[in-house]
């Protein structure tokens, strides 16, 4: 008889992650839908992001989450100090992300660009800044996993709290991945 695999982690995370992917996919409708009544403006201001660095934050998540998925197989394992290691380095490839927002955030205020701007940079800001927000939250998931790690709380039998944690930071990786190509690339 073949037993029936559920998603691994809490239950209660996965109810947050729908309501979050909700929301967000209700920011990206009404960004859509402005696009379409301003597409001019819209391609004009986009000509102004830094398509390099939204790719470099995209290569940083994805990679940030494959060691968070390497972290929890590592679990699996037994293996408490190879999570430690892989959520560690999941935690600085999030920090790269931040770094790399900040830094494009920084350019576009020094050039007085900001959300009053117009239409386009008020919803870059906004859903940047909402996503930057959950990165930040993220990290601190992650960080309070490595540290039951390090203490010995999770083992091969017992770690979903570990599994509830990397799952809300894949979440936060899909949104980049649809906010990228929306954003900076679509026109």
């Amino acid at each position: 008889m073949l037993r029936q695999k559920t998603p691994g982690g809490d239950l209660a995370i996965w109810i947050f992650i729908i309501a979050e992917l909700l929301v967000f996919a209700i920011f990206f409708a009404t960004y859509a839908f402005t696009r379409a009544n301003h597409v001019e403006m819209f391609n004009n201001s986009q000509l102004t992001l830094d398509r390099n660095l939204a790719l470099l934050n995209t290569l940083s998540l994805i990679t940030s989450s494959y060691f968070a998925v390497r972290a929890v197989a590592a679990m699996r394992e037994d293996k408490a100090q190879q999570c430690f290691n892989w959520l560690i380095a999941a935690l600085l490839m999030g920090l790269v992300f931040l770094i790399v927002k900040f830094v494009e955030y920084n350019h576009h205020y020094s050039h007085g660009i900001n959300m009053r701007t117009n239409l386009f940079y008020m919803f870059y800001f906004s859903l940047t800044f909402f996503h930057f927000m959950h990165v930040v939250m993220g990290m601190v998931i992650l960080s309070a996993n490595a540290f039951k790690t390090r203490a010995g709380n999770y083992t091969a039998q017992n770690y979903t709290g570990l599994e509830t944690g990397t799952n809300y930071w894949h979440m936060v990786d899909i949104v980049w991945i649809i906010l990228f190509p929306l954003i900076y690339v679509m026109r």
